[in-house]
């Protein structure tokens, strides 16, 4: 060891094995490397109604004639075999035929039938609403969680036992989520599959590894770890130390119980469904208890070009079954108050269903107008914002473009829609886009807040 340079950091000893511990030194993944760092500094915040934020989205698109915005009336060139709506708790309001679990729950949310921002690609598309930022500007915006994440979730208050914005279970979209903000407001994303009997999280729940293991590995690196042994007041040591102390804490203390379905009731599990996505509704429930501020679930599988009848009648009633049983459980819970809870796609699909091959019975993608559900945190429920035409091929009423939905959430939960995000080159920088900016806007939803 006496060959080592005074300059060497103790984390450039760990790296390059000279202690003799290759693969055995804990490793964590960005989000939670992020999650530790130094708070910046951020614009001023209102006072806020909403406190968290569950986003479910259906990657992919899912069609508004088979969910939110039923046409029964517009034949089977458009409605195929779901050609039926029902009627749900609220007079005057009907849901696609496949969800009525959430048609019982209708007084919970409310529904923006007049979705539009006219891309048909899955990129463009899936940046516009999670930015409200049109792509291709000489910026990379931040996407909303991204933002809630800096507002909210990175201040001294914060007492999250993980990063403030967690993704179940895979990032959103092809682009960089936090943006010019940077890499600390990157999404956790969770990896892994919580239907599966061990939740293997990404960093701390290990597959196949025992937490007796994960004990004896830390006791390990302990012993062999000669020079922190040997420089135990070095205040870098220190640090290093306390970043290990908050890891292993994760992977062997609160954090992992936090992700340990097992220790819910049988009977709930089974009322959100045995399903990936079920799953992940309770494990966002229960991320929000434990003071998360964003909670995005990755519900794929929505991208139905082909098989689209078979598809839905599989994927409609698990979004039912996990949804209505979320809704039900934050309100039984005094959360849904002050948790917004946000579902739609990065567009809809065509109505006219595309019976030629090789489509053969599918629907294309389709931005021209779509719908999406939003509840709780400050949205009043029982409403709907917005219509379709006959056909829900285009607006027909009070168009709704993703940052009047993105800044209508902004503004609930405290953040200025109209005020400044941190730019690292001083730039002024407005949370949402304005009118100057050219963007279209058909105005934040007061109507239903």
């Amino acid at each position: 060891m006496r060959d080592i340079p005074v300059s060497l950091t103790r984390r450039d000893v760990l790296k390059r094995g000279l202690l003799g511990v290759a693969g055995l030194a804990f490793t964590t993944p960005a989000g939670l490397r992020v999650w530790a760092a130094s708070p910046v500094t951020r614009p001023a915040e209102r006072p806020a109604r909403a406190k968290a934020v569950i986003q479910i989205w259906l990657w992919g698109g899912a069609c508004h004639i088979d969910t939110f915005d039923p046409k029964p009336d517009a034949g089977q060139d458009y409605c195929g075999p779901l050609n039926k709506a029902i009627a749900t708790n609220v007079d005057g309001i009907q849901i696609g035929e496949l969800l009525p679990l959430l048609a019982q729950q209708a007084g919970e949310y409310s529904l923006i039938r007049s979705m539009t921002h006219g891309s048909n690609g899955h990129e463009t598309a899936a940046y516009l609403v999670q930015t409200g930022r049109k792509p291709g500007e000489r910026l990379v915006y931040p996407c909303i969680g991204a933002v809630v994440s800096c507002f909210k979730g990175h201040d001294p208050g914060y007492r999250g036992l993980i990063p403030p914005y967690v993704v179940l279970t895979a990032p959103l979209g092809r682009f960089s989520e936090a943006g010019f903000l940077g890499s600390r407001y990157k999404p956790f994303a969770t990896g892994g599959d919580p239907a599966q009997k061990r939740f293997a999280v990404e960093g701390i729940v290990a597959e196949g590894i025992s937490d007796q293991r994960q004990r004896a590995r830390r006791g390990l690196l302990h012993q062999l770890d000669a020079l922190g042994q040997a420089m135990p007041d070095n205040s870098q040591f220190i640090r290093l130390d306390e970043c290990e102390r908050r890891a292993y804490d994760m992977i062997l203390g609160d954090a992992a119980k936090l992700f340990d379905l097992g220790t819910e009731q049988d009977a709930v599990r089974e009322q959100y469904g045995r399903n990936t996505f079920g799953q992940s509704c309770l494990m966002a429930r229960r991320l929000i208890e434990h003071d998360v501020k964003y909670v995005a679930i990755n519900y794929k599988g929505w991208d139905t070009h082909k098989q689209h009848f078979e598809i839905m009648r599989r994927k409609l009633p698990e979004l039912d079954r996990g949804l209505a049983t979320l809704l039900q459980e934050l309100k039984e819970r005094g959360l849904l108050d002050t948790t917004i809870v946000w579902c739609c796609g990065e567009f809809g699909r065509t109505p006219r269903v595309q019976w030629e091959s090789p489509w053969n019975g599918g629907r294309g993608h389709y931005g021209e107008c779509f719908s999406a559900l939003v509840a709780g945190g400050g949205f009043k429920g029982g409403r709907v914002v917005g219509a379709s035409d006959a056909r829900g091929e285009h607006v027909a009423q009070r168009p709704v473009y993703p940052h009047d939905v993105i800044g209508s959430m902004y503004e609930l939960l405290g953040i200025d829609p109209d005020g400044l995000l941190p730019h690292p080159g001083g730039l002024q920088v407005r949370v949402t886009p304005s009118p100057e900016e050219g963007a279209q806007a058909g105005g934040r939803l007061k109507e239903i807040m």
